[in-house]
C-alpha cells in the first residue's frame, strides 16, 4: 500500500483523474511512494480519454485516513470538495488552479496554485522542472484534461500557457488536438443513459457562499433541449438535495458546447440570486446566459458577488 494517496475532488472530471494520474507518476519517477485515487464514478468524457489512451482509471476509495495519513490533493482545495474525513489525513501538497477557500491544514505545506485553465497545464511545468519525460499514454490524458477544462479553447479560462501546453502534449500524444478534443467532448456530452440523480451530480460542486451552502452542477450537451426535457424528473432530485444538504441554492448549469452558451436551473430560497447575479430574469426558475460556459471564471464569481 503506498504511504501517500493522490486524488482530485468528489464527483471527479476529467482534469481531476488525468492530473491525478499524471502527478502520481511523476512522484513514482523521482523515488516517492504514491498512488493516484479517486472519490467517485469516471464520467463518459473521462473514460473516453482512458479508453483512448489505453490507462485504467484509478481505484475508488470512500475514507482516506483508512488507508493512510498523508494525502496530496490536485484540481481542488475546498474542504467540502475533498474526501469526507480529510480533516483526520496530513495535506502534504496542493497543485490546484482555483480560487482558494474553506482551507486550512496544522502543518505546513506545499501548495502551488496557479491562474490557469487546467491543473494538468500546471503538472506540464513540474515535469520539465524535475527533468521527467512524459509518457505518451500521460501527455494524451493531460492533453484531455485541458481540452475538457478549456472546452476545447474556448472557455474564458483558457490561457496561453493552457494553449502552449496542450501543443506541446499533443506532440508527445500523437494526435490532432482538435479532433481528438471534439470527439472526446461529444462522448462526454452524450447524457442519453443518465439518470436525472446522474445528470445532477456528474460534475457537481459545493462553495461556501458568505456563509451560504452553494451547490453549482454543470453538464456539457450539443441539445440543451434534450436534457430541459427531463425537467420534470430533474427538478424534484434537485430539490431533495436542497433539503437534504441544507443549500440555500442549487443551480443546474446547461451548456451547449456548440453555441458556447448555456441555460441555468436554479432551485431553492435564493434563486433569485441568479437573476441578480447575471442581470437575467427567470422564467419558470430558468434562464439563457449568453456566452456563460465556465462555472469557475463566469458562474461562482458572479454569484459570490451577490452573496
Amino acid at each position: 500500500m503506498a504511504q501517500t494517496l493522490i486524488f482530485g475532488h468528489k464527483n471527479p472530471d476529467t482534469d481531476t483523474i488525468c492530473s491525478a494520474i499524471a502527478y502520481a507518476e511523476l512522484k513514482q519517477a523521482i523515488g516517492e511512494d504514491v498512488e493516484a485515487v479517486r472519490l467517485g464514478e469516471v464520467n463518459n468524457e473521462t473514460q473516453f480519454a482512458l479508453d483512448h489512451f489505453n490507462v485504467s482509471a484509478p481505484r475508488m476509495v470512500e475514507n482516506v485516513s483508512d488507508e493512510v495519513d498523508q494525502v496530496i490533493l490536485v484540481d481542488h482545495n475546498e474542504r467540502q470538495q475533498s474526501a469526507e474525513d480529510i480533516d483526520r489525513v496530513q495535506v502534504l501538497e496542493v497543485i490546484d488552479h482555483h480560487r482558494i477557500a474553506n482551507f486550512e491544514t496544522k502543518d505546513p505545506l506545499y501548495y502551488r496554485a496557479e491562474p490557469v485553465g487546467c491543473t494538468a497545464t500546471i503538472l506540464n511545468k513540474m515535469y520539465k522542472e524535475k527533468n521527467v519525460t512524459i509518457k505518451k499514454e500521460t501527455a494524451g490524458l493531460m492533453l484531455s484534461a485541458i481540452i475538457s477544462d478549456s472546452l476545447l479553447f474556448k472557455s474564458p479560462t483558457c490561457t496561453e500557457e493552457d494553449i502552449q501546453a496542450a501543443k506541446e502534449l499533443a506532440e508527445i500524444a500523437g494526435v490532432d488536438s482538435e479532433k481528438y478534443g471534439l470527439d472526446m467532448l461529444k462522448a462526454g456530452a452524450d447524457l442519453s443513459d443518465k439518470s436525472a440523480s446522474e445528470l445532477i451530480s456528474l460534475d457537481a460542486k459545493e462553495f461556501d457562499m458568505n456563509g451560504n451552502k452553494v451547490e453549482i452542477a454543470q453538464v456539457n450537451t450539443v441539445d440543451v433541449d434534450e436534457v430541459l426535457a427531463l425537467r420534470s424528473e430533474i427538478e424534484p432530485v434537485i430539490e431533495k438535495t436542497v433539503t437534504d444538504k441544507g443549500l440555500k441554492l442549487f443551480v443546474f448549469v446547461i451548456t451547449d458546447i456548440l453555441n458556447n452558451d448555456s441555460v441555468v436551473l436554479a432551485v431553492g430560497e435564493a434563486e433569485e440570486k441568479v437573476a441578480e447575479a447575471f442581470n437575467v430574469t427567470l422564467d419558470n426558475k430558468t434562464a439563457k446566459l449568453e456566452g456563460v460556459v465556465s462555472r469557475k471564471k463566469q458562474v461562482v464569481p458572479n454569484l459570490q458577488n451577490v452573496f
